[in-house]
């Protein structure tokens, strides 16, 4: 199984919070931590009706079962004190859905939030758009469901409208878009409120921002109820705040700490470890390890500009997987100089005091210097003259033990 890449996580609530904060309409909320808190947040509400929200970042939520015997992360209730017993069977257990790890994922925060009839749903995103240089607002007055089923089945229901990064939204965009939406009368203007999403969208450099169902309610209410925000993360460097937000505790810890490094970890299921410049480069390696009867455990990207500690870091990183049986280095140095790493490498095998094989292949810039380190290091360092060979040397290595 492919750990996916992890991006900027927040949980829902500080989705919501953001949309808040922008003067976007959303349910009245409380955040608990223990079950007294969330007592506490469902009396201060004094709402006719609570939903009880587990805060984890899996889908699924409404089906998941706690470990605790308790079905479903997410429940309605109109009794504040049943509040409190169900987060008491929420909070430090795991929540298993269709999106989690088998084990689950233990619940540590939960959202009490003023429950709201829904009388129509609709759908609204704001995405940037490469075609159009910049921000474009996408409606459909199908909302609630799968998107992609609804442009797939019936695209006249897809509204469009293109955004001038400078401008902004002009009224008569928001206008036309709240009409295509189905909102009339004096809900067009509550709409065009709604629309600061795409202010919030540039204020914190959002690549998405995406709100399924933007509702209706019986009393004439429009209210985002759900929202996923996505982020450039080249804009972490002015977004301090919001990525200070960044939930990684249910992220790989390997993933997590490698990224605070500038380098990149997949985890995945089999025994060799493959450290490699490039994802390129990195899919060929696990291939040709699998082409001849290996199976990667992860693989660690260096990138370019690479310096020797974090060619360091990096081996103490895959070493920590307690699959890893052996290691195979393939870095082909354009960018990267390949005696920086062979540096690298020898410091890493003398500090960690390296238990399993280690294969290594060099090809590019300064690579004859870079052999010439590895040789008279004195380690037990196994060289290949390239990836095939240097695959077939990683699997042989793992048979010999």
């Amino acid at each position: 199984m492919v750990s996916p890449r992890r991006w900027l996580n927040l949980q829902e609530y500080q989705s919501k919070k953001l949309m808040q904060d922008s003067g976007v309409t959303v349910q009245r909320f409380f955040v608990a931590d223990t079950a007294s808190e969330a007592l506490e947040a469902a009396k201060r509400l004094k709402a006719k009706e609570i939903v009880l929200k587990a805060q984890i970042l899996a889908g699924g939520r409404g089906k998941g079962v706690f470990d605790s015997g308790l079905k479903g992360g997410v429940h309605l209730t109109k009794e504040p004190a049943a509040v409190g017993e169900l987060a008491g069977k929420m909070l430090g257990f795991n929540l298993t859905t269709k999106q989690t790890p088998k084990e689950g994922v233990k619940v540590k925060t939960v959202m009490v939030a003023e429950a709201l009839d829904i009388s129509r749903e609709t759908y609204f995103a704001i995405l940037m758009d490469r075609s159009c240089n910049g921000p474009v607002m996408v409606g459909s007055p199908q909302g609630g469901v799968d998107i992609e089923e609804v442009a797939a089945t019936t695209p006249e229901l897809i509204f469009k409208e293109v955004i001038d990064i400078f401008e902004g939204v002009r009224d008569d965009q928001a206008l036309r878009m709240a009409a295509n939406l189905g909102f009339k009368g004096p809900l067009e203007k509550q709409v065009m409120e709604s629309l600061k999403i795409v202010n919030l969208s540039l204020k914190v450099d959002a690549t998405q921002v995406e709100v399924n169902p933007l509702g209706e309610t019986p009393e004439g209410q429009v209210v985002c109820f759900d929202a996923k925000i996505n982020f450039d993360d080249n804009a972490e460097f002015r977004q301090k705040a919001v990525f200070a937000m960044d939930d990684t505790t249910e992220s790989d810890p390997l993933e997590t700490e490698a990224a605070k490094y500038d380098l990149k970890y997949i985890g995945l299921d089999g025994n060799i470890a493959c450290f490699v410049n490039g994802a390129g480069l990195a899919m060929a390696t696990c291939d040709i390890i699998d082409l001849h009867g290996g199976k990667p455990a992860n693989f660690l990207d260096l990138g370019g500009g690479v310096k020797e500690n974090q060619v360091y870091v990096a081996f103490k990183l895959l070493t920590a997987d307690p699959k890893v049986e052996a290691i195979l280095v393939n870095i082909f140095g354009g960018i990267v100089n390949c005696a920086i790493i062979a540096n690298g490498i020898t410091k890493a095998c003398r500090e960690l005091e390296l238990k399993v094989p280690l294969v290594v292949r060099l090809e590019g810039t300064n690579v004859q210097e870079a052999k010439r380190i590895l040789s008279e290091s004195g380690l037990p360092i196994t060289s290949a003259s390239d990836l095939d060979d240097a695959a077939k040397k990683a699997v042989a290595a793992i048979a010999k033990k």
